[in-house]
């Protein structure tokens, strides 16, 4: 590379940094919200706050590396045009057209990330997140239970008390729950117990031996009993959806599969990296402008351009799962004409039109 270039992949490194910064801690600001929000519901334990947080990240980054990367580049190249440098680059024979090497030096790697991020660590993230809730579920202790400490039941569905827990925290004594449902109150205590879970019946607590006093309060109506063995239901989890059990399938798994949604969602992990490539090249005839022109005015542009794309990504991947599109033709009906218009823009970027000859 020439100096003038290593200078301009600085200047564009920086520029794209500086916005992934902003826009990943305005994402996980999002996924903590979303995430405390589901700890409130009982579906995510407590204790898994932070590890939650860190794996979800990843899977936000195949949206949010490509808009840092179209408005990274279309700041950098507007300072090159206000501060009039890219008129002194176009007098010395460096016009739009010959920074292609700069400019691909800053958006393939950036590519290269948000496919690796889609195509892999996206997918192994979900699956590990999924088995470490999984296992939170089977205990005690992750889920934020304390021995002689009264805890309220997720969904304000009763209050929970147990005297003792093993080390393992799936195994108790000493248990008291109360809850309220319709008016009546019910109050089961146990001398012991475990916490199981049991594919689709959820969550339930094996107890033994105690008693169950039910009955509304304001009738002064209640019955008690006694058992060897019950069982209690815990608050279910949320039921997962097909298309968040997609997220954790593995790509290569994806790949011979027939359905219709796993074609979609094979589609769609492939198209985010060649969006941000479209929108890195996009970058550059965009980013033109007058040297006392608003450095900013452009920034709007740039966030409906990548808007109404991620819209229509979006909607051709529920089309394709739904099979309004045939597969063969997947995301490339967007993807395809956009790269065409993007090579265009920068192929003619800066050329002077021909002057006309009167005849």
């Amino acid at each position: 590379m020439l100096l003038i270039e290593r200078y301009l992949l600085r200047q564009f490194a920086q520029s794209v940094a500086a916005v992934a910064v902003v826009l990943l801690l305005v994402g996980l600001g999002g996924l903590l919200v979303d995430l405390m929000s589901e700890i409130a519901r009982g579906k995510v334990p407590a204790g898994l706050l932070l590890s939650q947080l860190g794996l979800r990240s990843i899977q936000v980054l195949p949206l949010l590396l490509p808009l840092a990367l179209f408005v990274g580049l279309l700041l950098a190249i507007g300072r090159l045009y206000g501060d009039s440098e890219m008129a002194v680059l176009c007098s010395v024979g460096l016009g739009p057209r010959q920074l292609w090497r700069p400019l691909l030096a800053v958006t393939l790697p950036v590519a290269l990330v948000i496919g690796f991020a889609s195509l892999w660590a996206a997918p192994a993230g979900a699956r590990l997140a999924q088995r470490m809730v999984e296992d939170a579920n089977r205990s005690f202790l992750v889920a934020g239970l304390e021995a002689g400490r009264f805890i309220e039941l997720p969904g304000r569905a009763g209050i929970l008390y147990v005297g003792e827990i093993d080390t393992a925290g799936s195994r108790f004594g000493r248990m008291f729950v109360q809850s309220e449902r319709e008016g009546r109150l019910d109050v089961i205590t146990a001398r012991e117990g475990e916490l199981i879970l049991e594919g689709e019946r959820g969550r339930y607590l094996l107890l033994r031996d105690g008693f169950r006093v039910e009955g509304d309060p304001a009738a002064r109506d209640f019955r008690m009993m006694r058992f060897a063995e019950n069982e209690l239901q815990v608050p279910d989890r949320e039921p997962e959806v097909e298309a968040d059990k997609l997220d954790a399938v593995p790509t290569l798994a994806l790949w011979p599969a027939t359905g219709a949604t796993a074609r979609a969602e094979l589609h769609w992990r492939f198209a985010t990296p060649l969006m941000a490539l479209v929108l890195g090249v996009l970058a550059m005839p965009l980013g033109r402008g007058e040297p006392r022109q608003a450095r900013y005015g452009r920034m709007l542009a740039a966030l409906l351009i990548y808007i109404n794309a991620m819209i229509l990504l979006v909607l051709g991947k529920g089309w394709l799962a739904v099979g309004t599109l045939p597969a063969w033709l997947g995301l490339w009906w967007l993807l395809l004409p956009m790269a065409a218009l993007a090579i265009w823009l920068y192929a003619t970027d800066g050329r002077l039109p021909r002057r006309r000859v009167p005849a």
